[in-house]
């Protein structure tokens, strides 16, 4: 709480010390609280809290029939989030704090048993027309659902298949490009990295982890990154078309989901590590009030099962498999989406986890396009083909 309310008297003060030189100010709802450039042009800073708060209900089935209600009311995400340049405008940078338990979470003694309250720390280096080279730690450039900003999701959250297969954020450098054919466009990102996760203090235990991605866009790009941006909140006027695909070696990985899940220890506190592989196609298409996202994903590890040094299985396994997901919306009005989610995970028998379906029905109201914003959805879970349960979600947007 000490560093949240630290982070606000910041802020605040930048807000005295830039109006004393008379900097530019850009404000209005959903350009953030601040969002300034220094008089001398030095510098541009934008902040832009914003909050998602949720009511979750679940009833599972036992031998068929529903059994009682589970209610739950949580902030799920609030967080503080600092972006702009400095010295130059080819020089950017991106700053985000999260606030509530579930951002925190996840201390160990990697993190000093610290929460771990950083988000992202990254600066971003325009170098040469068309080229990036990213430092500091964010997101990897993985499946499309995970790198759409939680702020902007089409469902009330992300799916099944990026909560298991995901490789999130870590701490390295990506070197981006971007070159256009015509109508054509390609992406290339590519990104060197701990390999462990956000917000590692106490050195790698592991290897490094790889990863590169390649977007094709046949039909140039879309209005203000409408690729990664869920629902059709901006009407595109032709088709437009993302194919996406990305490799990722997480070398001697040492969690169980390779950049995420569980470390894997050893009865004489050392950990186990394997090479980790995970792949990803993502395809995007949006066009006027319709939207499609589909994400195929798929683990593999040299060796899945943690052994002690005398080849005992330890108990941990890495989480192999793979998952398909396929999301489609449809605004109904200029303000009101419908959408449609399968997801469909299968994992390997060795893993003693159950294949798991879901189909999930979405409701939206964007009243400021998703800065201000009311969803909900319904889901229905199979495992190994059983009815599991069913889950409401409703809960509202506000982002400055």
């Amino acid at each position: 709480m000490k560093k949240a309310l630290l982070i606000v008297a910041t802020a605040i003060g930048f807000n005295i010390q830039l109006h004393a030189q008379q900097a530019v100010n850009d404000v209005s709802f959903g350009k953030g609280l601040l969002n300034y450039v220094a008089a001398d042009s030095s510098f541009k800073v934008k902040f832009a809290p914003r909050m998602q708060v949720r009511y979750y209900a679940n009833s599972d089935f036992d031998n068929g029939n529903l059994q009682g209600i589970e209610h739950d009311f949580l902030v799920r995400r609030s967080r503080f989030k600092f972006d702009g340049w400095a010295y130059h405008p080819s020089i950017g940078y991106k700053m985000e704090f999260g606030l509530t338990n579930n951002d925190m979470s996840g201390a160990n003694e990697f993190t000093k048993n610290a929460p771990r309250m950083i988000l992202d720390a990254v600066i971003k280096w325009k170098f040469a027309p068309n080229f990036e080279l990213w430092a500091g730690q964010t997101k990897l450039p993985g499946n499309i659902e995970r790198v759409i900003s939680s702020a902007n999701l089409q469902f009330v959250d992300r799916s099944l298949l990026n909560s298991r297969f995901n490789i999130d954020r870590d701490l390295g450098v990506q070197l981006r490009h971007k070159s256009t054919f015509g109508s054509w466009v390609t992406k290339e990102k590519f990104a060197i990295s701990q390999g462990e996760g956000r917000n590692i203090t106490s050195g790698n235990e592991g290897g490094l982890q790889f990863t590169g991605r390649l977007e094709l866009l046949p039909f140039g790009e879309f209005h203000k990154k409408g690729d990664y941006t869920g629902s059709a909140t901006y009407r595109e006027t032709t088709p437009k078309l993302l194919v996406a695909y990305t490799y990722d070696m997480n070398g001697d990985a040492v969690k169980t989901r390779s950049v995420m899940g569980s470390y894997m220890y050893l009865s004489d506190g050392s950990l186990y590590s394997t090479d980790i592989t995970t792949h990803f196609v993502d395809v995007a298409f949006k066009y006027q009030g319709f939207s499609l996202m589909s994400e195929w994903s798929q683990r593999s590890a040299a060796n899945p099962i943690a052994v002690e040094q005398d080849g005992t299985p330890t108990g941990d396994v890495v989480l192999v498999g793979s998952a398909y997901n396929l999301a489609i919306g449809q605004f109904i009005s200029e303000k009101v989406e419908v959408a449609a989610r399968y997801t469909s995970l299968q994992f390997d028998p060795l893993t003693g986890s159950d294949d798991v379906q879901q189909y999930t029905l979405g409701l939206n109201k964007f009243v400021v396009g998703h800065k201000l914003k009311v969803q909900s959805d319904v889901s229905y879970t199979l495992n190994n083909g059983n009815a599991d349960g069913i889950m409401f979600r409703t809960g509202f947007e506000l982002h400055f």
